[in-house]
């Protein structure tokens, strides 16, 4: 089996309330050029491929780049932690219930993934309970911090140790709302500040204590993980040197091998890089499909990297994500 851990969908039902729904996600349908787009009220738009709305496309779409599978994520932009949340509650809710049926319309090629309502924990840890017992989902997706708040603030902790508890493997997503100073020009919000927030919560989550209170938490990080697997020695270094930095006892080179990694890197070099840091058993195969800063190839990029055993290009290539995600 050859899995994408990392792809989005936006089923055509979420498009359509949110047609019907404009406030308060400030979300509208715009049909005015030649590609039908979603438009966020802060700035940011994004074309609505079919792909990202209906099961057939995305199975044809699978067909076409060699893919058996695929575990299928909401979309990041529809991570609304800013709004109300018993109304971020049902809308996650309604988001769920859909990836939920796209997925059963192919059983054996795709795997739900849902999200949680994280801007309140409790309405969160219902919503876990819930797609864990009534629809069998096995993983979720949230936001690499909830509008500024840490995941590693304390009142986050309840719903990250029952995720550990159930065994439920979280993907990490950088969350496209708000401000970035400095990265306006050039793409740099998403080329460079969407790896930096990965690399900062995963950085948080290890001398914050996080990874090891929980030491059976499954957390994946987007996008090779951001900058911190290329950085690490410096936090090894820093905790030494700093006297800030020494809250924690254990190394955080051996505490961020405890994570996960999709493998989109686009560069087989430092692919190569993190196989060899955290090992073939925690990298996964991914795109971020549809989007345009998706690996189109990731079975080439793969490719790239020498010296693979066949144990651990099956690994990566299918067997870790449908092993952490399995019933």
């Amino acid at each position: 089996m050859i899995v994408d851990a990392h792809n989005h969908v936006i089923p055509a039902a979420i498009v359509r309330y949110l047609a019907e729904n404009e406030e308060p996600f400030g979300v509208k349908v715009d049909r005015s050029g030649p590609a039908t787009r979603l438009a966020h009220r802060e700035g940011f738009a994004y074309p609505l491929f079919e792909e990202f709305l209906t099961p057939v496309e995305k199975i044809a779409q699978l067909d076409r780049r060699g893919l058996d599978a695929a575990l299928i994520s909401p979309s990041p932009t529809l991570f609304f932690y800013r709004i109300d949340p018993a109304v971020e509650a049902a809308f996650a809710l309604r988001v769920n219930d859909e990836i939920a049926a796209f997925a059963a319309s192919a059983p054996n090629r795709l795997r739900p993934m849902g999200t949680l309502p994280m801007q309140s924990p409790d309405h969160a840890l219902a919503e876990l309970e819930r797609i864990t017992g009534e629809l069998g989902m096995r993983s979720i997706m949230i936001g690499c911090h909830i509008d500024g708040a840490a995941l590693s603030e304390p009142k986050f902790r309840p719903v990250l140790r029952r995720a550990a508890e159930l065994g439920v493997l979280i993907l990490t997503h950088p969350y496209y709302f708000g401000t970035k100073p400095g990265l306006e020009k050039y793409y740099l919000t998403n080329l460079v500040g969407n790896p930096l927030d990965t690399a900062v919560m995963a950085a948080d989550l290890i001398f914050g204590g996080v990874m090891d209170e929980l030491p059976e938490l499954k957390v994946c990080l987007s996008h090779g993980g951001g900058f911190i697997p290329y950085q690490i020695g410096r936090l090894v270094h820093g905790q030494k040197a700093r006297r800030e930095a020494q809250t924690i006892e254990s190394s955080p080179k051996d505490l961020l091998k405890r994570f996960y990694f999709d493998s989109i890197t686009h560069d087989a070099g430092a692919l190569a890089y993190l196989i060899d840091l955290v090992g073939a058993e925690h990298v996964l195969l991914g795109t971020d499909i549809p989007f345009d800063m998706a690996d189109e190839t990731p079975l080439r990029t793969l490719d790239g990297v020498a010296g693979l055993s066949a144990e651990d290009r099956a690994n990566i290539t299918g067997g870790n994500a449908w092993r952490l995600t399995g019933a």
